[in-house]
Formats: C-alpha cells, sequence, structure tokens
C-alpha cells in the first residue's frame, strides 16, 4: 500500500495492555532463537548460550567421526530444504529400512549408531545451565507471576533445552509439562486435554520433546531426571501424519485447541515459521478462529522474515513485527514514529524502539519488556490498594 505506514507506539500500547490483562487467555511460542539472545563469550566476543538450528547442525558435524559426518552430508542432498531435525529423521527411517542391505556403505547398524552419535551432541549442546545473573526466562516468568491470572500462562516451545524449567523453578512457580511422578515420569494425555489445573500452574508443553525424555521398550516416552541416554524423542518430520502416539500427538492437540478458544492471544518469539507443521496447524486454526490474535516478534527485517511474513499476509489474525517495519492487519508498511499515546511515553519507547529499528524481536528485549509492563502494572494495582484504604 502505497504511504502506509506502521506507528510502533500506537501497536505497542496496546501489546502492554494485552500483556497485563490477566483475564486474557496468553499463550507463548518459543523458538530456537530465544537461547541464542544469551551472550556468554567474553573479551566482546558474541557466543549465545545455546545456538539456532544452524549453529547446532555445524557443532553436530563437528563432534561426529569423518565417516559419519559424509554421511550425513549426503543424506542432507537428498532433502528439500533441509534441517537438523529433517536429517535425523531420515537417518532414524534409514536405520529401519536397510535391513541386511547397506546404502552410502552404511548397514541398519551404522545408521544407528550415527542417530546416536547426533543425539549425544546434541544431548551435550543443550544441556546448559541458566546463568544465575539477570536473563530472559527468568524475567518473563517474573512478567508471568506478576499479573493476577485467570488462566494459566500456556508455553508451546520447539526447544530440547531445560531452560524455562529450571527459570520457572528457580522462582518456585508451579507447572506442569504433561508428565507425573518423579523416578521415570509418566506422560498422562487426559490432564493436558482437561487443562483443569489452577491459573497459578504455567503450561508447559514441549513439541518437540525434550532432553530427558526417553523410550520405553513398550513404546511409551517416559521422563528421566539426570538421563544421559543418547536415545532422546523427537517427532519425524517425514512420519507426521503417522504420529498418533503420545507424547506428540496430544501436545500438537493442546495447540490446536488452544488457539481455538475464544479471545486468546498468542506472542511468539525466536520463532522463524520455518516449521511448515506448527506453521500450517497456526494459520488453520486462527483463520478458522477470528477472535484469536498471533503476535509475532522476529528478529530479522521484512525480506529476510519471510516465512512469517508469508501466514501474515494470509491471515489477519498474525500480526509480524520485525526490525525495521510490520504486516499488521494485512498491511505490510515500515515503521514511522506518530503521536505518543501517553505525555511520559518516550520513556517507554526507548525499551522497543531506537534509531529507526523495533528492538523486540530480540527475546531479551521482549522479555525485559514485559517484566516491567509487569511491574509497573503491580506497583499500580498496591497504589490504587494504599489510596482506597486512605479513603
Amino acid at each position: 500500500m502505497e504511504n502506509a505506514a506502521h506507528n510502533p507506539d500506537q501497536h505497542m500500547f496496546g501489546f502492554r495492555q494485552l500483556a497485563t490483562n490477566g483475564r486474557k487467555k496468553i499463550g507463548i511460542l518459543l523458538g530456537a532463537g530465544a537461547p541464542v539472545s544469551i551472550n556468554v563469550g567474553t573479551h566482546g566476543n558474541w557466543q549465545p548460550l545455546i545456538p539456532n538450528i544452524a549453529g547446532l547442525e555445524k557443532l553436530v558435524l563437528d563432534g561426529l567421526k569423518k565417516e559419519q559426518s559424509a554421511v550425513y552430508l549426503e543424506i542432507k542432498k537428498t532433502l528439500p530444504n533441509p534441517n537438523l531435525e529433517k536429517v535425523l529423521s531420515r537417518i532414524r527411517m534409514l536405520a529401519e529400512v536397510t535391513g541386511d542391505g547397506s546404502l552410502f556403505d552404511f548397514t541398519s547398524k551404522n545408521f544407528t549408531e550415527l542417530s546416536e552419535a547426533v543425539c549425544n551432541v546434541i544431548r551435550e549442546v543443550v544441556s546448559k545451565e541458566l546463568p544465575a545473573a539477570a536473563n530472559p526466562y527468568s524475567e518473563l516468568v517474573s512478567w508471568i507471576n506478576g499479573v493476577t491470572r485467570r488462566f494459566g500462562v500456556e508455553i508451546f516451545t520447539t526447544n530440547y533445552d531445560l531452560l524455562m524449567e529450571s527459570a520457572l523453578e528457580r522462582a518456585k512457580t508451579p507447572y506442569f509439562d504433561g508428565f507425573s511422578g518423579s523416578k521415570n515420569a509418566f506422560f498422562d494425555p487426559s490432564s493436558i486435554s482437561k487443562n483443569d489445573l489452577p491459573a497459578r500452574w504455567v503450561r508447559l508443553w514441549k513439541l518437540h520433546g525434550s532432553i530427558g525424555w526417553e523410550a520405553t521398550g513398550e513404546g511409551e516416552v517416559v521422563r528421566v531426571p539426570n538421563s544421559k541416554n543418547a536415545n532422546m524423542v523427537y517427532p519425524s518430520h517425514i512420519k507426521y501424519d503417522q504420529t498418533q502416539a503420545a507424547p506428540f500427538s496430544s501436545l500438537f492437540e493442546r495447540l490446536k485447541s488452544f488457539v481455538l478458544e475464544p479471545d486468546v492471544f498468542i506472542m511468539s518469539t525466536g520463532f522463524s515459521f520455518a516449521d511448515a507443521h506448527i506453521s500450517s496447524k497456526l494459520l488453520e486454526c486462527l483463520l478458522a478462529n477470528p477472535t484469536a490474535a498471533l503476535f509475532a516478534f522476529q528478529f530479522g527485517t521484512l525480506e529476510t522474515e519471510s516465512y512469517a511474513k508469508g501466514l501474515a499476509l494470509k491471515c489477519p489474525g498474525i500480526s509480524v513485527f520485525c526490525s525495521d517495519g510490520a504486516i499488521i492487519n494485512g498491511v505490510e508498511a515500515k515503521w514511522k514514529i506518530g503521536n505518543p499515546p501517553t505525555k511520559h511515553w518516550h520513556e517507554i519507547r526507548a525499551e522497543y524502539f531506537r534509531d529507526g529499528n523495533f528492538l523486540l524481536g530480540d527475546f531479551k528485549r521482549l522479555a525485559r519488556f514485559l517484566a516491567t509492563a509487569g511491574s509497573d502494572i503491580a506497583q499500580e494495582e498496591i497504589s490504587s490498594s494504599a489510596t482506597e484504604a486512605t479513603v
């Protein structure tokens, strides 16, 4: 649209109201870009706590034996739009179907060993501890706890790490991830479908599995504390339509059910929307539910965030916020500062907009924006209570 522009102040004022509305059903979609925002490098060198999928794949290749990495790359060549998870799915398929034959001079046993080697590296890379200092995960939990809520916040994540769990436990915030028990926690799909926990409990749904999830001999999945087993559980991208067993079918069904609920608000961070299975499910449900809204906070520009942009142009319920502009109600436009919504709004503006760039595509800045918004609301409630008591 010619001469169109989006005023970031206007939209962030509205977002702040949504984020602090205790009567709203709120969901968070957390992707691989989230831990990338935590810098653990020294001497000015940026080193993410956990790399994104591309960075993780590089570490996997570096950790494999020479012949294993060669076969990994050969398999990757055969896949459209390949990534680490797709290659791992294909490796596991080949381990099942190769039988007594061979492919790339690898037998079924070799493919099984390659799968285990890939998982060993992944587990080692994502088994990082959450920093003790201020970090976005803890600030996200601070925002969750800082608002009196009618409905529990639901976090859907594709990440295998335990960073979100660590942040919740440090804040003594109760959460449910679908498993019950301690030694060999079992998956309970009925609890997910009923969703009748108290509102102060956070719901944490790990759509792609997690370190510590193991497959038993009976075909079930259990969560084992301090697991060192290389047999981590991931959904297979090439078998999504055949995946009927828990936990993945139940977790994806929960995502669908949540988005179809009336008056829900979802914010995504660190998620590229390149995962076609999740993106198509979101698009389908948001088109079917005009009362639902998704705010996608993207780190890149409108040009580079092609997957998110494509969804937003198809569905007015999806708003995409990029560094240089946004797509809101199907209108793509650059940012342009307009009249501030309140007298002192320029102080808040510095948290999300600087030098012409929108900053909340960075998970660290988004979590800080939410945490400060929540603290402001809490302070207002205290002041209001004190005034009423005086009167």
